[in-house]
């Protein structure tokens, strides 16, 4: 058995060689969500006093994945703070550009757009509003039936 595969070991080898085509792929350049398959919430999240966002700037809202702008007083843009490359949480803020601690990705924090790679994709916009006083983030919630 020494010179030929056994069958476990062709089998063995079938399924690295797939895994590693999986991650090459998740890796690349031209992904649109990198590893985050779910990149925005998917239902309504409270993130607090709209004050919080200051005017001409933006806050980072890392353990609920987001980031919300405010251009003008009043008026709110909210992105996946997701990094369109390979899905790591932007962690900071500078200059009005979000930055990805993973592979030195920078985000337009008002327009989502991607201004240094590896990232090529903007981020994701998310729906933003206030609600009794509270910015929440995603889809509305359904009414109650």
């Amino acid at each position: 058995m020494s010179g030929q595969s056994t069958r476990r070991t062709v089998l063995k080898g079938a399924a690295l060689a797939g895994a590693a085509g999986l991650g090459v792929a998740a890796c690349s350049t031209e992904s649109k969500l990198g590893h985050a398959g779910v990149p925005t919430p998917t239902a309504p999240v409270a993130l607090g006093s709209p004050d919080e966002v200051p005017v001409g700037g933006a806050k980072l809202y890392r353990e609920q994945r987001l980031l919300v702008s405010c251009p003008a007083k009043g008026e709110y843009k909210a992105f996946s703070a997701q990094c369109t490359h390979a899905g790591c949480v932007l962690d900071k803020i500078e200059d009005n550009e979000g930055n990805c601690p993973c592979h030195g990705s920078r985000f337009d924090v008002t327009t989502g757009k991607a201004l240094k790679g590896p990232a090529t994709v903007p981020l994701p916009a998310v729906e933003v509003r206030v609600e009794d006083g509270t910015l929440v983030a995603g889809p509305k919630a359904a009414p109650s039936a």
